[in-house]
């Protein structure tokens, strides 16, 4: 049967943004649920609406972005996926939102054509992850030493293999570029991703990524740390 199109909440405090963006949402057959201008009608639109996904402004009035992504996301089953929406692709507020579970970002002269496949993709699950410009991102306010809230997970409970898997995934490797790395079927890479998200508690591969960086299994350099010998898969 075929999967009905995702139904998703804009919320951004400029009309252009907001109505060019629904413009080209509705081309594609998806439907736009609800509008915010700010961080507070965005928590209010999406509990009102339900949404798949939530295109969300980082800089708003009232409520910013991040803090309506914390009250959105709160771990509860059924809830949206978050895009975050900015201008710059180096802000403080977009690493935080990631950190707070966003499925990924956009920057706001993003193509009509990538503006549909990243809601697509994260309404199926998929993290929206620009590899190299989220390593750009980690990298920059982990050195900084911000005050931002931490993903700190214990990766004791991964075996060699699965922390090696998250290495490469951290370094912006897709799963199949993991499997050709580590001679390996796809298929097998999927499930070592699966069991790492599960055993850390991470909500996508936008966190691995994080998590990566902030336990220290991949450093500031792209460089991974001392590891026991990888065991077989």
């Amino acid at each position: 049967m075929t999967e009905p199109p995702p139904r998703v909440v804009l919320a951004d405090d400029q009309t252009l943004v907001r109505t060019g963006f629904r413009m080209i949402l509705r081309s594609d057959g998806i439907e736009v649920v609800g509008e915010a201008t700010n961080g507070s009608e965005a928590v209010d639109a999406v509990r009102r609406t339900r949404p798949d996904v939530v295109l969300m402004d980082v800089r708003m009035p009232e409520m910013d972005g991040l803090e309506a992504t914390r009250r959105i996301l709160t771990g509860a089953p059924g809830e949206p996926r978050v895009i975050i929406l900015t201008t710059f692709d180096l802000d403080e507020y977009v690493y935080a939102a990631l950190s707070a579970g966003a499925g990924g970002f956009l920057l706001k002269d993003v193509t009509p054509e990538q503006l549909i496949a990243a809601v697509r993709t994260v309404r199926s699950g998929d993290a929206l992850l620009a590899p190299a410009v989220t390593r750009r991102l980690v990298e920059r306010f982990t050195r900084q030493g911000s005050e931002i809230t931490a993903i700190h997970r214990d990766l004791a409970s991964l075996t060699s293999r699965e922390r090696e898997v998250l290495g490469l995934v951290a370094r912006g490797l897709s799963n199949a570029e993991v499997a050709d790395r580590l001679h390996l079927a796809e298929t097998t890479v999927k499930t070592h991703v699966s069991r790492v998200l599960g055993k850390l508690q991470l909500r996508d591969r936008v966190q691995a990524v994080i998590a990566a960086y902030e336990t220290g299994l991949v450093s500031v350099g792209g460089q991974e740390s001392p590891r026991p010998t990888a065991e077989r898969p």
